[in-house]
């Protein structure tokens, strides 16, 4: 199989002995009628090697579904690949063709492999080994006949070993697994890739082009592109644009990686620095809110105490550097503790209630409704339903 023209087709770039390893394993493979795992960082092009093995097998001439797993919200993943039938759930007015189906002598690409739940494994592994699905609501199964090509930029191997992936899909999927190489291991594809998207960002834009010089490629080489080639592509088009279509300098690089470095290590529109793991920040920030409020409860208490006029002599806390930092003195009592004030007891439902929690637990997670879901303890099918019901949909703004 001619390797050029497999490069061509799928638009994959680069002159490095790692792409032409990836470019090999392609045309090997894409004629072999098998599942393959396509693995490596964020951002290193592992869809266009889906494409390319799709467009090098004897299904070319038949669709390519791309499926990314982990945009699809836990609750309807199982629709959305597998189809359903009328009825079965709310909003299911009429039957639906999931992936699939709709996939059916072609290929189905599913990107983040590695988000997708337990229970939808199972029916994964079960149409990889005979070909059959059930659609959501249906009493009886399908075939379909695709071949199955997934991606993954996490270690499924040690996903395994913790229990959040199954061990048998996992070995059903990797039969042929190609490792896409980071950008920092094919440094010698960095001018060929700049090249090819100024080009692209350029004609597209109507912007002049004049170039890099060989020095401020040099120096991008030098940069370890920890977002791939996707970082190195928004980058291009970002510096073409801010320096007005001048031929780009060394100086003009440094000065432009300089900001990105800035920003990744410091964001204005959070209270600390992002130096640490996500799920601490987020941790840190809650109890930060916590600690806060509490202090607003207390300075009422006091407030309302000892009068309208707010005094020195009012002892508030001060949340220091740190979050523990609190004042010594500060004490709340017990009604203070309740999630629902004495006042409102007797004027309220479990619907308002319920109502007001799935509305103020949305804005706090910024409409994630997957992190709401599992908050409130509750299905995101569930979810879906009561905010239709209370008709929450126009009231929630991020």
């Amino acid at each position: 199989m001619n390797i050029e023209r497999i490069q061509k087709a799928s638009g994959m770039v680069g002159r490095s002995d790692a792409i032409h390893k990836v470019l090999d394993m392609v045309a090997q493979v894409a004629p072999v009628d098998i599942s393959v795992l396509v693995t490596g960082e964020s951002g290193t092009g592992k869809e266009l090697v889906a494409k390319a093995l799709h467009q090098n097998s004897k299904r070319a001439q038949n669709p390519l579904v791309t499926v990314n797993c982990g945009a699809i919200p836990e609750g309807i993943i199982e629709s959305e690949l597998f189809g359903h039938k009328k009825g079965a759930y709310t909003d299911a007015r009429g039957d639906r063709k999931g992936y699939f189906e709709s996939a059916n002598k072609g290929t189905i690409f599913l990107d983040e492999i590695g988000e997708t739940p337990l229970e939808t494994q199972v029916k994964l592994l079960r149409v990889l080994e005979s070909g059959e699905f059930t659609p959501v609501g249906a009493s009886t199964s399908k075939k379909t006949d695709v071949r199955v090509v997934a991606a993954t930029n996490k270690d499924l191997s040690e996903l395994v070993e913790n229990g959040k992936f199954r061990q048998d899909l996992f070995y059903r999927l990797k039969t042929v697994t190609i490792e896409v190489p980071a950008l920092r291991h094919r440094v010698e594809d960095i001018s060929l890739l700049v090249e090819r998207f100024a080009l692209e960002f350029t004609r597209s834009n109507d912007i002049v082009y004049r170039g890099f010089i060989p020095e401020a490629i040099r120096t991008m080489k030098t940069n370890p592109w920890k977002g791939n080639i996707r970082e190195l592509k928004n980058f291009v088009e970002s510096i073409i644009v801010l320096e007005k279509g001048e031929r780009i300098t060394v100086e003009m690089v440094e000065r432009n990686l300089g900001n990105i470095k800035k920003e990744s290590t410091q964001n204005p529109a959070l209270p600390m620095l992002m130096n640490q793991p996500p799920e601490a920040a987020e941790r840190e920030l809650i109890l930060r809110q916590l600690f806060l409020l509490r202090q607003d409860v207390e300075f009422l208490k006091q407030f309302a105490t000892q009068g309208s006029v707010v005094t020195d002599q009012m002892n508030v806390p001060i949340i220091g550097q740190e979050a523990n930092a609190l004042t010594p003195s500060l004490h709340i009592d017990s009604e203070s503790e309740y999630f629902i004030q004495n006042n409102s007891i007797g004027d309220m439902s479990l619907e308002d209630l319920e109502r007001e929690a799935i509305e103020r637990t949305l804005k706090f997670f910024r409409n994630n409704r997957r992190a709401t879901a599992k908050s409130l303890g509750m299905s995101e099918r569930t979810l879906y339903r009561k905010i239709d019901q209370y008709g929450l949909e126009r009231k929630i703004k991020v």
